[in-house]
């Protein structure tokens, strides 16, 4: 699915790159999809995408306070109290959390290539600490992580604050936006980096919506049919490295 590609007008002058966790690079997604699929069946209701989009990207709370009042059920269930159920359940599947096709390649090349990476993650520590516990390595190599309970990120995306606050720590920062590119699954982070300034590249879940593809730059099916010299990056060197 190539998507919507405005990378030539950037072309060359990207220098660093900016990771979202949560369905991007790891699979987390599912579990969150799993658990308020079990809430909601206690009140005969069901989980649906639309519900989902409006929810992805956002900070817990804010994300909870969506979730009980477009499914009615604010009344048996406070946000606060979905919050905490859902936190039980919660614990036990992150430390399982596999990596998304592709994110393994692409991590490893631009470090390789010596283009600086960093995550922005509306995951606050402690959950982060679960999620990527099998994956230490991988995430070693980024140059700085920004979590959701970060003192610098006041708003939750689509606000820019997390993406300005990974655009100030690079070496030698602040780093003009013009100059990273993004990677995103979720309607609200992408709608983030764009209000940062920032050129963004969309890997949506498939069952999502392809009307909120439109602001993105670029959408791609997977980070395996990413191109880095569609963005000026230093290309794969050769067929092995495609292969996640």
């Amino acid at each position: 699915m190539a998507g919507n590609d405005g990378s030539c007008g950037r072309k060359g002058s990207i220098t660093h790159v900016i990771f979202d966790m949560d369905g991007l690079l790891l699979d987390t997604e599912k579990f969150y999809t799993e658990v308020q699929e079990i809430i909601l069946a206690r009140y005969n209701k069901t989980f649906d995408w639309s519900l989902k989009a409006k929810m992805m990207g956002k900070k817990a709370i804010e994300a909870a306070r969506v979730f009980v009042e477009e499914t009615g059920i604010s009344d048996s269930l406070t946000a606060e109290d979905f919050l905490v159920e859902r936190e039980e359940m919660l614990q036990n599947m992150f430390p399982t959390s596999d990596l998304m096709p592709g994110a393994s390649r692409l991590i490893h090349h631009l470090h390789e290539n010596g283009i600086p990476i960093c995550v922005a993650t509306g995951t606050h520590t402690r959950h982060f600490d679960l999620k990527t516990q099998r994956h230490s390595e991988l995430f070693s190599l980024m140059h700085h992580i920004v979590r959701g309970d970060d003192p610098e990120v006041k708003q939750g995306k689509p606000s820019p604050d997390i993406f300005l606050a990974g655009a100030n720590r690079f070496e030698g920062g602040p780093v003009d936006s013009q100059r990273i590119l993004v990677f995103e699954d979720a309607p609200s982070g992408v709608l983030a980096a764009k209000n940062a300034g920032m050129s963004v590249v969309m890997v949506p879940d498939a069952r999502l919506d392809s009307s909120y593809h439109q602001v993105a730059d670029q959408v791609l099916t997977s980070l395996l049919d990413f191109n880095p010299a569609d963005w000026g990056l230093p290309p794969f060197k050769n067929a092995s490295t495609k292969l996640d």
